[in-house]
């Protein structure tokens, strides 16, 4: 995928790193794959306590998950 095109009356460019590009990608997939737990998608927990310690416990499976299949 390529960037979009400068604006022609821009007169300094616009600051684009690909690490902080490639972080974020990261980070939007992350919040994509934990989406999949329909609890935390719909956010079913009341308490901020309790909806943490789901995302988390969602975070730690999808964890494991990834580190299993690369050994």
């Amino acid at each position: 995928m390529g960037q979009h095109p400068a604006e022609k009356h821009r007169s300094d460019p616009i600051c684009f790193s690909p690490y902080v590009y490639r972080a974020r990608n990261h980070v939007e997939r992350f919040f994509n794959r934990i989406k999949q737990c329909r609890r935390v998608a719909t956010r079913y927990d009341r308490l901020e306590a309790n909806y943490l310690a789901f995302v988390q416990l969602a975070s730690i499976r999808l964890w494991r998950r990834l580190n299993e299949s690369t050994s």
